[in-house]
């Protein structure tokens, strides 16, 4: 280990682990080291008996669940959209060889009480009930802009300078309802609170634009997908990417300390005594918790059933999002389900994530709204996590602290940041 390395990665969760990936492969020489043993970090995938072992302590799941082994829980499940940057890095990195995907079954929105398919073209606005029959007519004249804008060709503008024009002001230039909008930005181009509605119009439309895109790459019901036997295999595929260009891994290290000159720029990680010299550090919080900030924290319930979410066309993969408007709340909830179709668990069973950001000490009443939704339930447990966010300044001290979201939801647009 007392050599020197281009960057030392801290941590093997996602995120950390595409950037180890495509450090090597940019030729740099990196040494990434984690003090678990498995990896995955906060990413990981846990089988029935892990579970258990987190949740319910020296408790023994029951036998009518079936085999711990056929299970693969995501501790931090996002659907990946199917034409969206991280598959063009998977694609690029020719990490595809390492994992097999399948199309998410169904994208849907809370509305009004009821759940219902999110219309992502001008054709399916049409059929939706979200929607009256003028409301409908509105609204696919504004699918119809969105889908013709091309950034670099004014005539698709109409008018409009979309990096000025306010997400508000363009949506109210097609006179479209409360309810509308909210389906729009949060079930189509994914914002997580209505801030976005103040902000420059142009990166709505592109998220947008991207969902459609992505619904139509494979032809499925909703335009994500999903790794088969969980996201946690996706750590795992850059770890591999990793060591073929020259990576080096070191699992199960405890007391990783990051070592500093008198500058404040980092030179090392030290480990049982043993110190390994960098020019770079990229890690996750728990690494440097003195140089990040809490930012809010994470409510989430993790449900086993043995049915599909009613409402949802029996579909055995899907995403539910419930716009805070909807709810009277800050942020958004987010419902995610995926089966044994994913091979995430045995014939007949599926795994539910219900997550928000936290506004209270009761996870279970905060999350009451989605949980509602799921039906009957074999098995239900709920946590409450902390988020943080770096408040160093890399180009000082060298080290690169990612964030962490334990939300459910899509690893949208922007794959690593």
């Amino acid at each position: 280990m007392d050599e020197e390395y281009d960057v030392i990665v801290l941590g093997t969760g996602l995120k950390e682990c595409i950037l180890s990936g495509l450090l090597s492969v940019d030729g740099l020489k990196v040494l990434h080291m984690d003090r678990n043993d498995y990896y995955g970090g906060e990413s990981t995938s846990l089988n029935l008996i892990q579970l258990w072992k987190r949740f319910r302590g020296d408790d023994k799941p029951p036998p009518h669940l079936g085999a711990s082994r056929d299970y693969n829980i995501d501790m931090n499940p996002k659907f990946i959209m199917a034409n969206g940057n991280l598959v063009r890095v998977l694609i690029h990195t020719d990490v595809t060889k390492y994992l097999y995907f399948k199309a998410v079954d169904g994208s849907y929105v809370f509305n009004k009480g009821k759940v219902h398919k999110v219309p992502a073209n001008d054709m399916e606005a049409l059929k939706s009930p979200l929607m009256g029959l003028f409301e409908k007519r509105r609204a696919r004249k504004f699918f119809i802009y969105v889908q013709n804008y091309n950034e670099s060709d004014p005539k698709t503008h109409e008018g409009m300078d979309l990096t000025r024009v306010t997400t508000k002001e363009l949506i109210a230039k097609y006179g479209l309802d409360d309810n509308t909008i909210d389906f729009i930005g949060h079930a189509l181009a994914l914002h997580s609170d209505d801030r976005y509605l103040a902000e420059p119009a142009l990166d709505t439309v592109k998220r947008m634009k991207l969902y459609a895109e992505s619904l139509a790459r494979f032809q499925g019901g909703s335009p994500y997908i999903y790794p088969l036997y969980g996201l946690g295999e996706l750590p795992q595929a850059f770890a591999r990417l990793s060591a073929v260009y020259g990576g080096t891994y070191m699992l199960n290290k405890p007391e990783c300390k990051v070592e500093f000159d008198e500058e404040g720029k980092v030179v090392g990680v030290t480990s049982e005594g043993e110190t390994a010299k960098c020019k770079k550090v990229v890690c996750d919080p728990s690494y440097l918790p003195g140089k990040v900030r809490k930012v809010g924290r994470v409510a989430r319930a993790i449900a086993i059933m043995s049915h599909p979410i009613p409402s949802t066309d029996d579909s055995h993969s899907v995403q539910i999002i419930l716009p805070q408007k909807q709810l009277g709340r800050k942020s958004d909830m987010y419902l995610f389900c995926c089966s044994y179709t994913h091979n995430v668990a045995p014939k007949g069973k599926f795994i539910a994530f219900v997550s928000t950001e936290a506004e209270t000490d009761q996870p279970a009443i905060e999350l009451k709204p989605g949980i509602d939704l799921l039906g009957p339930v074999d098995e239900i447990f709920f946590d409450i996590y902390d988020r943080y966010e770096p408040v160093n300044e890399p180009t000082l001290d060298n080290c690169f602290i990612s964030t962490v979201s334990l939300l459910s939801g899509v690893i949208n647009i922007c794959a690593i940041c």
